[in-house]
């Protein structure tokens, strides 16, 4: 038998649904906000993604020469696609421009629990403001789509990378310190980076002092540290401001600050959050973003943008272990002929309701009337219209309520109405 490729999956129509049920709620959300849907192609070229992340993430992608040479790769995520979108047919578009994506990626990584190489992002790009209000509204919005869809336990955290740059400085944590740091600092390993702060020889106060900065959700606390830096300073008014905004405005409760996020420090720039689902225990992150530049490392003119994305699959791991219980689809009716001979006054009754916009199904296999009663009721049917010779003479059909088991007779004109 063949095998599908490692790291990727198959979908069934009962999974498929609950994938369209959870994309069509955060479209309609991105919508709400005034959002506008975008796409871009599957592959794009190789130097898109080294320009934005470096040659190191080569390994990490499905890259290829096509037929004349060129160096292309499966895109691993959606926000380079989306600038080069913008720099190259949007620049001139009015301002903040709002767009939003759904797309599949590809990753060459280890798969796990919650981690494919073949995986469905969702997300959105802001440009053009970089107003606390602004920010505020986009933070609110990821935590409200992940809300929509039916999650009930998420927590939302936001933090500054320029204060946390600031916090670097503040202890004299060196460039070359901060690399081996903000990998443990990004997974809140804190018994590690008390151990590398040993090892780097600062006094046990320090260290104390530094990790606490990265634990503690109290504005007031960090802004003692950082007084003496006017611009992280005023980062952490801003931060704060935006935290407010969540709480009154979009109460939003379960927010806090955290200066422990760490968010691809080349182009990422200044605020940053990240939305948790504790359910999933460590693989938890649901969705991440913040402000950031890459249109002038695209050749666009420099202007603010921020943005998120959302894990699309781990989404929906998060709901099924919160146990949420998915709309189920069904169809409108399924047509039964009582005998051959009915059966394309059955098809023509089935398709003029089709057309009428209802979802409509028959009987294809002339099986009798109680093996398709049977498949209907596996199919999830709300009403079943039998076909029969008798009821014909009078242009009528039967039709049955499959959860009281009621039956009417009914004219054929009169079908929409009771449908």
């Amino acid at each position: 038998m063949f095998q599908i490729p490692r790291g990727t999956r198959d979908f069934t129509p009962e999974e498929m649904e609950k994938r369209r049920y959870v994309e069509e709620v955060m479209r309609k959300t991105f919508q709400r906000y005034g959002y506008r849907e975008i796409q871009t192609p599957i592959f794009e070229t190789l130097e898109l993604f080294t320009a934005k992340s470096g040659e190191s993430i080569i390994e990490e992608l499905y890259f290829f020469k096509d037929k004349s040479g060129r160096d292309l790769a499966l895109r691993p995520e959606l926000t380079a696609p989306a600038i080069r979108l913008y720099v190259d047919k949007l620049q001139m578009e009015p301002k903040p421009l709002k767009l939003f994506y759904f797309g599949n990626c590809f990753r060459y990584d280890r798969p796990q629990k919650g981690r494919y190489r073949e995986f469905m992002q969702a997300g959105c790009e802001l440009i053009g403001t970089d107003t606390s209000e602004a920010y505020a509204e986009l933070i609110a919005l990821a935590f409200i789509i992940l809300k929509n869809v039916g999650l009930k336990d998420i927590k939302l955290y936001i933090g500054n990378l320029n204060v946390l740059s600031s916090l670097f400085k503040i202890f004299n944590i060196t460039k070359e310190q901060q690399k081996k740091l903000t990998p443990l600092i990004d997974k809140s390993q804190f018994k590690e980076i008390d151990s590398y702060l040993k090892e780097f020889g600062f006094l046990e106060k320090d260290i104390e002092n530094f990790i606490k900065s990265l634990q503690t959700s109290d504005a007031k606390e960090i802004l003692e540290l950082v007084e003496k830096d006017k611009q992280a300073e005023n980062e952490m008014m801003k931060l704060n401001e935006i935290l407010d905004l969540l709480k009154n405005v979009f109460d939003i409760k379960t927010c806090e600050i955290k200066m422990g996020i760490v968010r691809g420090l080349d182009y990422y720039k200044g605020l940053v959050f990240e939305i948790d689902a504790p359910v999933l225990g460590a693989e938890k992150q649901l969705c991440g973003g913040g402000a950031y530049e890459l249109i002038s490392l695209f050749k666009g003119k420099e202007t603010p943008t921020s943005g998120f994305a959302i894990g699309f699959d781990r989404t929906i791991l998060a709901l099924e272990a919160e146990k949420y219980r998915f709309p189920a689809k069904k169809l409108d009716a399924f047509v039964i002929p009582v005998n051959e001979e009915l059966t394309i006054k059955a098809l023509e009754i089935t398709n003029n309701l089709r057309k009428q916009g209802f979802s409509v199904d028959m009987d294809l296999l002339k099986r009798g009337m109680s093996k398709s009663l049977k498949y209907a009721s596996s199919i999830n049917v709300d009403k079943i219209i039998i076909v029969g010779k008798k009821e014909l003479e009078n242009d009528s059909v039967t039709i049955r309520n499959m959860n009281t088991g009621e039956q009417e007779l009914v004219k054929i004109d009169d079908l929409h109405k009771k449908i």
